[in-house]
């Protein structure tokens, strides 16, 4: 079956960097556009980053300059480097299969503070 698998999160200070990872299984990893969504608490779901299966990225406007998605189509990894990260950057995020997250991963949580 179909599955996204998210790691890398955890607490950071302000400033700091992160990367996290997406293992996915269960689909053709290299066909697919894929996605990087999150949500912070209280709040609803936001995209976050896209990268076609030949590598176009495209960012949210909180995001560009900071952070970058890539994919290592013959592993089926998802990945996004965040750098310069910001409290207003706390939030869950998952790897999904669609922009609206309909098909995501349990997510991993990111915690930026001091």
């Amino acid at each position: 079956q179909v599955q996204l698998v998210e790691s890398g999160g955890g607490l950071v200070q302000p400033g700091g960097s992160l990367r996290l990872s997406c293992a996915a299984s269960g689909f053709t990893f290299r066909n697919d556009w894929m996605y990087w969504v999150r949500q912070a608490p209280g709040k609803g779901l936001e995209w976050v980053a896209t990268i076609s299966p030949i590598d176009s990225q495209f960012y949210s406007d909180s995001v560009k300059g900071r952070f970058t998605i890539s994919r290592d189509n013959a592993k089926n990894i998802l990945y996004l480097q965040m750098n310069s990260l910001k409290p207003e950057d706390t939030a869950l995020y998952y790897c999904a299969r669609d922009r609206n997250g309909a098909r995501k991963g349990q997510g991993t949580q990111v915690t930026v503070s001091s």
